[in-house]
């Protein structure tokens, strides 16, 4: 498979983050273009295959912007205000059209973490 593809794991709660929201970002220079928003489903993933494939799968920076804050409070999290985490941004690059690009997110009211998966 090629294309882009994420998943979002609680790991305070030890599950999958169900609706947390992602915008997906195109970056150019100082410009940062917004190409989609998607929400999680149960299974910490979005629904409809890769967020990103065929001809719009492209190389360049790209930013996911993952609205932890929003989706910690629906979970019930007694966070301060703010919220130490809020809105985290993962950007990264493609580079090889031809490859898969998984970028996980782990979470937490007080940390997160990504890696490139597979």
């Amino acid at each position: 498979m090629t294309g882009l593809t994420t998943h979002v794991l609680d790991t305070a709660l030890g599950k999958p983050a169900e609706g947390l929201t992602i915008a997906l970002f195109r970056i150019d220079g100082e410009a940062r273009m917004l190409l989609k928003t998607l929400v999680t489903n149960a299974d910490g993933r979005v629904d409809g295959g890769p967020i990103l494939a065929g001809d719009s799968f492209v190389v360049g920076t790209y930013e996911l912007l993952f609205q932890a804050g929003d989706y910690l409070r629906r979970t019930g999290a007694s966070l301060p205000e703010p919220a130490f985490l809020d809105q985290v941004p993962i950007r990264f690059g493609i580079a090889d059209t031809s490859a898969h690009y998984h970028v996980p997110l782990l979470i937490s009211p007080y940390g997160y973490s990504t890696y490139r998966g597979s």
